[in-house]
């Protein structure tokens, strides 16, 4: 399920864009503190963002180039204000597409599964997987985080393998260690604990806090 950012500080728009998407199965989310824009980014980890232009305290060139700092994420202008000189800014601080409003509800929809497609399809075509911010290189074996390299031993770098795909689903302790032993890396329980401790340890230094859930008794999960 993608996650749908709306920073648009038209409730009755908000409400309307929110409710439509859902049915379309996305995940949605609204801005509520126009001065903390780029906190609510992080919480929301979105794969899209809709943008207004005019909003309260720093217009969307603002939150969109700041956003931009610390995410390639697709964002998505919607404004009233079209005209050529917002559009051209709009694209060079770091947009992907601008819908000019009133706009059709059906005709956004496909404008955002189009650049989804194109975004994560390519990524899939990439061996990359992505969740809330994290990049995990297939192809070279390499975790990024917000531009910077996590560096993981092949343990480590495997069991967050593991975890990433099956981001959202609880991963049994057992499963980890079959899989493990079966690439001849030789752990069982007790070495299964030391490596989630030093991974854990490697991605809060990263800046990504209880990135990995225990489940008592169960395994662990990736939300």
């Amino acid at each position: 399920m993608y996650r749908v950012f709306i920073v648009e500080d038209d409730r009755t728009i908000a409400e309307s864009l929110k409710k439509h998407l859902q049915t379309w199965g996305y995940e949605v989310s609204c801005v509520v503190d126009f001065k903390n824009v780029i906190d609510e980014f992080k919480t929301a980890a979105p794969q899209i963002v809709l943008l207004d232009i005019g909003l309260p305290f720093f217009n969307g060139f603002h939150w969109c180039q700041s956003i931009r700092e610390i995410s390639d994420v697709p964002i998505v202008f919607i404004s009233s204000a079209s005209d050529n000189m917002n559009i051209v800014m709009a694209m060079n601080m770091g947009g992907d597409d601008f819908i000019e409003k009133p706009f059709d509800m059906h005709v956004l929809t496909a404008k955002v599964q189009a650049i989804l497609r194109r975004t994560y399809s390519l990524k899939s075509q990439l061996n990359i997987i992505e969740h809330q911010g994290v990049i995990l290189n297939l192809s070279d074996a390499t975790v990024t985080y917000e531009g910077q390299k996590i560096e993981l031993s092949r343990n480590e770098y495997k069991i967050f393998q593991m975890l990433l795909e099956r981001a959202g689903k609880i991963v049994p302790r057992d499963d980890i260690i079959e899989a493990l032993w079966e690439s001849e890396s030789f752990i069982d329980d007790n070495t299964l604990t030391v490596n989630m401790t030093r991974l854990r340890k490697k991605l809060e230094e990263a800046g990504l806090i209880e990135f990995i859930q225990t489940k008592k008794g169960l395994g662990y999960v990736i939300p």
